[in-house]
């Protein structure tokens, strides 16, 4: 198994771990380097800024993206570890030496169900980790000292839900073959909000599922069955919409049958007189899927909206 020790500084570190969240924005202030260390649910651990020479915690890698610093406000604010926009502004100008502009691309790497140690669990880095070592460093879990630090974490983290596979997850996370989770040390997390909307965003490739739309800002990740109707924050049960197509998806407006067409509601035309340019969407297919079937709207949250939501 491999495992990454990212570098992070302690303010980040505490917010963090005073609210507890589901999931975290483990943001870089450049947006040109892609990380590519881990697969999708490996290991990643947090290790503070020298002379805090020490792993303090942890979560499972879900997908790096490039995001305006906006929108990723927008899809985890307090969890990319800032008190508000002015503050994640200051930290990203604080940190790039190029003009950032008013609303900057940066590295965005997700993490779901993090893990913070108190401080008397705190891990000492592996010696192979330099002081000089600004990013991080990779570690395999065959190696020793990968091994050592596996053991360590087992010491400090008793629940099940860090230590073990929990399979009460399996029908939550989307991710396919459970052959893929026979490391004891690993878990399929469990997504929260803003690593549904970016693996939404990704998976459609930034277009709107019904016009094709590439404008990033007014476009939103929307689930077919509501998170509030006990709907998952998964792929199948997600569509990448334009911002009025949401607002009128979610109220019944128009739905999407099982086989991808559109159906328009004649309520549109009966309480607002006006809709042509939803209209023209009436009967069509859905024009941006993702590319591999697994990942489609799945036929059971589709029919559900068919038959809750929608007006007819």
């Amino acid at each position: 198994m491999k495992i990454w020790i990212g570098v992070t500084d302690r303010s980040w570190f505490e917010q963090q771990k005073a609210q507890a969240p589901e999931e975290v924005n483990f943001w870089q202030p450049g947006g040109s380097s892609s990380f590519k260390v881990l697969p999708e649910e490996g290991l990643f651990l947090f290790k503070l800024h020298h002379p805090d020479n020490f792993i303090t915690g942890g979560g499972y890698f879900v997908r790096h993206s490039f995001l305006p610093l906006s929108l990723a406000w927008k899809a985890f604010g307090l969890n990319n570890g800032v008190r508000d926009l002015a503050e994640f502004q200051a930290r990203i100008r604080k940190y790039r030496r190029d003009d950032a502009g008013h609303d900057p691309v940066i590295g965005c790497i997700v993490l779901a169900q993090p893990f913070f140690l108190e401080q008397h669990d705190w891990i000492p880095v592996p010696e192979s980790f330099k002081k000089n070592i600004v990013t991080g460093k990779s570690y395999e879990s065959e190696n020793a000292e990968g091994r050592q630090l596996v053991e360590l974490l087992r010491l400090r983290l008793a629940g099940p839900s860090v230590l073990a596979r929990d399979s009460a997850l399996d029908d939550q996370s989307g991710y396919g073959d459970q052959d893929r989770y026979g490391n004891p040390l690993m878990v399929r997390p469990r997504l929260g909000q803003g690593s549904f909307r970016v693996l939404v965003t990704e998976t459609y490739q930034r277009r709107c599922a019904l016009t094709g739309e590439k404008t990033l800002p007014v476009l939103e990740a929307a689930h077919i069955k509501p998170f509030a109707e006990k709907g998952p924050h998964r792929i199948q049960n997600g569509l990448l919409l334009r911002s009025d197509l949401h607002i009128l998806f979610d109220q019944g407006y128009f739905t999407i049958t099982p086989d991808h067409h559109v159906l328009v509601s004649k309520r549109i035309r009966e309480e607002f007189e006006n809709g042509r340019d939803y209209y023209a969407l009436d009967g069509k297919l859905v024009k941006v899927l993702p590319d591999l079937a697994r990942n489609r709207p799945a036929p059971e949250f589709l029919q559900w909206h068919n038959g809750q939501i929608y007006l007819g």
